[in-house]
């Protein structure tokens, strides 16, 4: 039986919000069991009434707002600091957490810990493309700037999280760039080409900014800087097509009853393009699979990722990307 630690405070949901989740993935798989860390009087009484769920009682919480590293440092009883060190104990297979990011990043990263070998973790999203496709993108916010040798390993770490997350084998590797020749780039994006193709990779070439949402690649990797940027553009661009979309809905009674067909839909492709589906991103790199949640959660999207972090342990993640960067597991 799988165990994930699940991290139900922090977020800008309300607890409840998060332990509804739990129960959901508690009643969607059958092997799993669920270590739920937050404050007694939330996590006590829900575990009593679930026979596999256990309480880790914690008297902190690490707000949005506080600095990540001091905030991890000093309050060691907050329940994302707890949940990594539950996992790092071996009292849970892997954790969820939709709390502040950077806290998320620096518990796991100090707390589970990196494979060995593996320089930075990454955190990595698939995307909805073209049909039916999906595209595992990297690094999405967890590093800023980073060496060419780095980046060979983020498309190493992506193309295990194909593997496992889709079903994708020898998945196709392409750097995000500013155009598809290999001569184009800043001079960073021309390091980092040379040393993709240089390495045993999969590399298939530069990926333009329309390639995320394609079918062109499988894996797409980038700088932490660029990778974000590119993220909260998708992010702004489906925001703002609802936002229109809705303030149609006034202009007539077509427009009103063309949206009301389309609602379910576009619920669907808002979902999708928020990581809800996958119930948020996984940092990949580490000793054991964490999964970062949206601070807006939802109930589905902490099961969603509760179930996806359940997945990575079941497929060997970790053991495929320490395989796959020569590293030890």
């Amino acid at each position: 039986m799988v165990t994930i630690c699940v991290d139900v405070m922090g977020s800008d949901k309300d607890p409840s919000e998060l332990i509804e989740g739990v129960a959901q993935a508690l009643e969607a798989d059958g092997d799993l069991k669920v270590l739920v860390a937050g404050a007694p009087g939330v996590v006590e009484p829900f575990c009593a009434q679930h026979d596999r769920a256990e309480a880790l009682p914690c008297t902190e919480v690490i707000t949005m707002s506080e600095h990540p590293a001091n905030a991890v440092r000093r309050k060691k009883d907050a329940s994302v600091v707890r949940a990594a060190g539950a996992v790092r104990a071996g009292d849970a297979d892997g954790m969820f957490s939709a709390g502040s990011t950077g806290a998320v990043l620096t518990a796991g990263t100090f707390g589970v810990g990196r494979i060995k070998g593996i320089k930075r973790p990454a955190l990595s999203l698939p995307f909805p493309g073209k049909g039916d496709h999906m595209t595992v993108f990297l690094d999405m916010g967890a590093n800023a700037d980073v060496k060419p040798e780095v980046m060979v390993q983020f498309a190493q770490m992506g193309r295990a999280y194909a593997e496992v997350a889709l079903g994708v084998k020898d998945a196709r590797v392409g750097l995000l760039c500013n155009g598809s020749e290999e001569t184009k780039g800043s001079e960073m994006a021309l390091a980092y080409h040379e040393a993709l193709a240089a390495g045993d990779c999969g590399f298939a070439g530069n990926a333009e900014g329309t390639d995320i949402l394609g079918d062109s690649f499988d894996v797409i990797v980038a700088d932490g800087f660029t990778g974000n940027v590119a993220l909260k553009s998708i992010e702004g661009t489906g925001k703002f097509v609802l936002g229109r979309l809705k303030a149609s809905m006034g202009e007539s009674f077509l427009n009103k009853v063309g949206l009301a067909l389309l609602k379910k839909s576009l619920k669907s492709m808002s979902a999708e393009l928020s990581g809800d589906e996958y119930g948020g991103a996984i940092l990949l790199g580490l000793k054991a699979p964490v999964v970062k949640g949206h601070g807006s959660t939802s109930a589905r999207a902490v099961c969603q990722g509760t179930l996806a972090a359940a997945r990575a342990v079941r497929g060997d993640l970790c053991g495929k990307i320490a395989r796959a960067c020569g590293a030890d597991a």
